[in-house]
Parts: structure tokens; C-alpha cells; sequence
């Protein structure tokens, strides 16, 4: 399958599993009439498999177009978990040398053991991706590139799932750091 073929159906599968139409408080607290639940489309087995294929080519793009090779990718738990296994599972099976890996960031540090809020595959000191399933304002996004940071990350870009187009790029790019979507709000619905 080519990747069209696949972005062709990971949208099918997006506008019948997670995106709904009506009145709805994001987040953010901003109205909307448009909702993106992307957990039911990321973990949804074929959904999932998709979702790799897509966001560990839009990965190797920007790798390419900024000269950089990152080690791993993860976000925020729980909307980029499941992107960030999908792509690493689908660097290692695409024979990656070495495989991409995946981290997850918590909410806060966790009050026991070592105490961490990063967890997974990450080392501080080396490029890394920042991964979100949807950005409206990019504030959840922001807020996983200051913990990467404060851990030593250095993030070398962002990768989304569905940008809503309402400021969420913007508001990421003007901090310096690049953002690639997988679909828009344009994309999706268009």
C-alpha cells in the first residue's frame, strides 16, 4: 500500500470513529462545534497500524528536511501514547537502524519510586519528537516540550495528528519549533 492509500483510509476511519459536530467545551475551555477524539481512532487496531505507517513517514520527512536524527518521540500521556508506540513499533519493523523509540510524559512527577515524569526511551542530551494526537492552541503541546527541557531534551520538532488550524501551530512555531501535521481541520473535513 502506498502512504496516499493509507492516509485515504486513516481519514475514513478519523471521520467515522472521532470526529463528532455540535457545541462542545474544549480543553482549552474555547467553544467549538467541531470534536476530534483521536484515542478512538489511535487505538483502534487498524487505526493504530495506520497511524505508524503515516506518522513515521511524516517523521523521516522532517528528519530529512531539517538534518537531524532523532532518538525518540512521545508527549503527553495519554492522547500521544499510543502514536508514539505506533511509530516506533513501525521504525523497527521498517528495519530502522536504530529504531526510533517512544517516552511518555507525565502530568507531574510521580510521588514515589524515582520520582520521574518522563518515562519510557528517553535521554536527556539527544534530539527528540514531540508528539500530540490534536493542537487547537498548542498549550498541551508547549507544556510537554518545557518537561522534555527541563529533563535535558533537546526537541528537534513537533508531530500532530489533526491540527485544528486555530492557533495551535502558530502559537508552537513562533517558540521555534516546527511543527508537522498529519491531517488539518481543512484535510480532514475538506
Amino acid at each position: 500500500m502506498s502512504i496516499e492509500a493509507d492516509r485515504a483510509e486513516l481519514r475514513q476511519i478519523l471521520l467515522a470513529k472521532s470526529v463528532k459536530t455540535g457545541d462542545f467545551t474544549l480543553a482549552s475551555g474555547k467553544k467549538s462545534d467541531l470534536y476530534v477524539d483521536c484515542r478512538v481512532t489511535t487505538l483502534d487496531a487498524r487505526g493504530a497500524v495506520l497511524v505508524g505507517r503515516i506518522l513515521h513517514d511524516l517523521l523521516r520527512q522532517q528528519e530529512a528536511t531539517l538534518g537531524v536524527k532523532v532518538t525518540a518521540l512521545g508527549g503527553l500521556t495519554l492522547g500521544a501514547d499510543p502514536l508514539s508506540l505506533s511509530t516506533a513499533m513501525t521504525s523497527s519493523l521498517s528495519g530502522d537502524e536504530p529504531p526510533v523509540q517512544a517516552y511518555v510524559v507525565r502530568k507531574e512527577a510521580k510521588g514515589h519510586g524515582r520520582g520521574r515524569r518522563i518515562e519510557g526511551n528517553f535521554v536527556a542530551g539527544t534530539p527528540v519528537v514531540v508528539v500530540d494526537d490534536v493542537i487547537t492552541t498548542g498549550d498541551s503541546t508547549l507544556k510537554a516540550i518545557q518537561a522534555v527541557e527541563e529533563e535535558g531534551g533537546k526537541v528537534a520538532f513537533v508531530l500532530v495528528l489533526v491540527d485544528r488550524e486555530e492557533g495551535g501551530r502558530g502559537n508552537i512555531e513562533s517558540k521555534g519549533y516546527p511543527v508537522t501535521s498529519a491531517f488539518t481541520r481543512t484535510q480532514l473535513l475538506g
